[in-house]
């Protein structure tokens, strides 16, 4: 799988948990998710494809660094 055909959405969720991730999509196969999570203060990975080959993975952590803001946010 060449990181070419990987479609990318960078997307907050804050109805079941509060914070932002970025997603990465073959297709309208969603193959991992990294999410920062506000409320539990942790940076998370879920792979929703066994054997998700390793220049995905490293390519949506690049994208996870380089596109979202590191810190996380207080609730007010």
């Amino acid at each position: 799988m060449d990181v070419s055909e990987i479609r990318v959405v960078i997307a907050s969720d804050v109805s079941d948990r509060d914070g932002i991730g970025v997603e990465l999509y073959h297709g309208d196969e969603m193959l991992m998710e990294i999410f920062r999570d506000d409320t539990k203060r942790e940076r998370e990975v879920t792979l929703y494809r066994k054997d998700l080959p390793l220049n995905i993975v490293e390519y949506g952590i690049r994208l996870f660094k380089s596109e979202l803001p590191w810190d996380y946010i207080e609730d007010e």
